[in-house]
């Protein structure tokens, strides 16, 4: 499939940030983007000024991405799926919902969640910059912040999710949502057949990054990937 536009798309859900380097180190690299370049630049200067801690920064980094990243996104959507009355909260005020979990921080103070559903498809981007829930979500995706995915999600975005490999019913609507500086978006996917039963913890899992985008649907179980009946069979 065509991804070429995709600068940096993972389909392992993992953020495609190299924070191996040693900040301030003066090397260059010639490897850079210009505006890499220039951060880089920026941070050896600020670095060598002593205003900033480059291992502060890594750390700032590690725990949007790894601590505080899509795990807390999944777990709301999974007490969603559990608990209709968090569900209602959350369609009437994401913001105090997803707070009430302790997911709280900036880039987070306005939040609306919005309900995939077997007639509607949501979708998310920022077309002026690359505003996102970093509480919820973590470190935005390099595709994210490309100038394609955010202009032909627009246009196109049933050509758009077909490169990522979903394709939807040609009768599912399909609604795109702008993200802002005042009001940024969580798509809650619907949840998988086959996970009656299923613990918040067990269906927090299927949960992807890209489902909570838009850009994907959640999991199915393996069982039900591989074809398996997931009835009783004793």
């Amino acid at each position: 499939m065509g991804y070429s536009w995709l600068v940096g798309h993972d389909h392992h859900h993992n953020h495609d940030h190299d924070h191996g380097h040693h900040h301030g180190d003066g090397e260059p690299d010639n490897h850079l983007k210009p505006i890499e370049a220039r951060v880089r630049a920026l941070e050896t200067i600020l670095t060598e000024k002593g205003l900033i801690d480059p291992a502060a920064i890594d750390a700032i980094v590690d725990t949007y991405q790894n601590d505080v990243g899509p795990r807390n996104g999944a777990a709301v959507v999974a007490k969603a799926w559990t608990e209709p009355e968090f569900a209602a909260r959350l369609a009437d005020d994401a913001t105090e919902a997803i707070a009430s979990l302790g997911f709280i921080g900036r880039q987070g103070e306005h939040m609306q969640a919005v309900f995939n559903t077997p007639d509607v498809h949501n979708v998310v981007v920022c077309t002026l910059c690359s505003c996102y829930p970093w509480p919820v979500l973590g470190l935005p995706p390099v595709w994210y912040k490309s100038p394609p995915y955010r202009s032909r999600v627009v246009m196109e975005p049933r050509a758009v999710l077909a490169e990522f490999g979903l394709e939807l019913p040609a009768e599912t609507e399909v609604r795109v949502w702008d993200s802002t500086a005042e009001l940024r978006y969580l798509v809650i996917p619907m949840r998988p057949d086959g996970t009656d039963g299923w613990s918040a913890g067990e269906l927090a899992e299927l949960v992807s990054r890209d489902s909570m985008i838009g850009t994907a649907v959640a999991d199915r179980p393996a069982s039900a990937a591989a074809g398996i009946s997931t009835e009783a069979t004793g």
